[in-house]
This record gives C-alpha cells, sequence and structure tokens, in this order.
C-alpha cells in the first residue's frame, strides 16, 4: 500500500514498549497479591477486579513476550526454523486477542455488578452470589479463548473484524448506559438530600460536575485507550487500500501502546 509525504509515523522504541509492558505486569501482579492475600477482598466484586488484572496481566506479557522474540530473531540471538515460529506466533496472538476480549468483559461485568449494587442494593448479596460470580468468570475465560482461537485462525475474514469492532462498541455503549443510569440515579439521590437540608442548588451543580467528571474520565480512557486500535480494525475492512488507512495501518504499535497504558 501506498502513503504519501505528509503521512505522519510515530516510532515507538522498542525498550519504551519493553518497559511499559514490564511496569503495567508489575502493577497487575500487586493487584491479583493483594486480592488473593486479603480475605475481606474475598467478595464477587473483588474477584471481577482480580480476573480484569489478570485479563490485563496476560496482555502485558503476550506483547512483551512477542517484542522480545522479534527482537532476538533480528538480531540473529535465536535462530529456529519458520514453522515453529509460525506456530509460536499463532499461540502468542491467540493469548493477545484472548486478554483482551477477557479484559473488555470483565470491564462490562463490572460496571453490571456496580449497577446492580446499587439499583438493587437490599438483594445484592442474594443475586451477586460468589457461586454465580465463579461461573461467569470460568464462561467469560472459556468464551475468550473460544473465540480468540477462531478470531486467529480467521484473521484474514472481513467477518471476523467485524465481529470484534460489534464487540468493542457493544461493551462502550454497555458501560455508556449503565454509568450513565447510576449517575442519574445518584444525581436524583442527591436532589432528595439537598431538599431535606434545604441547600438545593449548590449540592445539585457540585455533585453534578464530580459525577460529570468521574464519568468522562471512566469512559474517556477506555475509549481513548481501545478505540485507535478497533479504528486500526474497522479500517482494514472499509479502505484497506487508501493511501490515508495506509499511513493509519503503519502506526499499529503506537495502538498496542495504548493498550498497555489502560492495563
Amino acid at each position: 500500500n501506498q502513503t504519501g509525504p505528509w503521512c505522519l509515523q510515530v516510532s515507538i522504541p522498542d525498550g519504551l514498549f519493553l518497559s511499559l509492558g514490564l511496569v503495567s505486569l508489575v502493577e497487575n501482579v500487586l493487584v491479583v497479591i493483594a486480592i488473593t492475600k486479603n480475605r475481606n477482598l474475598h467478595s464477587p466484586m473483588y474477584s471481577f477486579i482480580c480476573c480484569l488484572a489478570l485479563s490485563d496481566l496476560m496482555v502485558s506479557i503476550s506483547l512483551v513476550l512477542e517484542t522480545a522474540i522479534i527482537l532476538l530473531l533480528e538480531a540473529g540471538a535465536l535462530v529456529t526454523r519458520a514453522a515453529l515460529v509460525q506456530q509460536l506466533d499463532n499461540v502468542i496472538d491467540v493469548l493477545i486477542c484472548g486478554s483482551m476480549v477477557s479484559s473488555l468483559c470483565f470491564l462490562g461485568v463490572i460496571a453490571i455488578d456496580r449497577y446492580i449494587s446499587i439499583f438493587y442494593a437490599l438483594r445484592y448479596h442474594s443475586i451477586v452470589t460468589l457461586p454465580r460470580a465463579r461461573r461467569a468468570i470460568m464462561g467469560i475465560w472459556v468464551a475468550s479463548i473460544f473465540f480468540s482461537t477462531l478470531f486467529i485462525t480467521y484473521y484474514n475474514h472481513t467477518a471476523v473484524l467485524i465481529c470484534l469492532v460489534t464487540f468493542f462498541l457493544a461493551m462502550l455503549a454497555l458501560m455508556a448506559v449503565l454509568y450513565v443510569h447510576m449517575l442519574t440515579r445518584a444525581y436524583q439521590h442527591a436532589q432528595g438530600i439537598a431538599q431535606l437540608q434545604k441547600r438545593q442548588g449548590s449540592t445539585r451543580q457540585g455533585f453534578c460536575l464530580k459525577g460529570a467528571a468521574t464519568l468522562t474520565i471512566i469512559l474517556g480512557i477506555f475509549f481513548l485507550c481501545w478505540g485507535p486500535f478497533f479504528l486500526h480494525l474497522t479500517l482494514i475492512v472499509l479502505c484497506p487500500q487508501h493511501p490515508t488507512c495506509s499511513c493509519i495501518f503503519k502506526n499499529f504499535n503506537l495502538y498496542l501502546v495504548l493498550i498497555i497504558f489502560s492495563s
């Protein structure tokens, strides 16, 4: 594919890529250790958070491992058969895809869990039980590995890319709807308190600003970190030969770095 002289390609140093991956790895390991060691955190909500950390941990490990293998092959320090390299690449791609899918799933599950805790507060502990949480977690892991294997096997089919992009948009829409609904309910609750305290105006304005800021941070970081990667997949379907799209394709490593930032 041809690109014009105006094409801006952001070069990501391999050292920076590896460093960010290692930092993300350490951070998520600490999260997992903190939750597993502390018995007070052995609840469905923290189980979902722990699994999210494990997913992000897999993202970091997979990307760092792939980058390290590529560097070793380019330097000639690792010599092996082409068939073996291809098989290893497929395994790593399945891990990367599976960890990304599971990470998005657990972000959605955490939003659902918080939604139930607010709108069904009195029945929360009977609805979200540890056995149900474990079944949901197991289902997400199995489905993520299964579908990521299909995605990598048939990666050159347009339908696969459309499914991945649709999944991302569905998760974004789900999180947006649930969090906006939660913000609305909390705002109504703050109004009721303000009326009782006869300080309705200032409380409304202050709460609205804080809630909107929090919601913008949650959804904004999610979209900024994951959006470019799925935009890349969308453009592969819409304009694989166009010079502008080809220019965007050259910054694929930048989109992976953003995902590591999210992790």
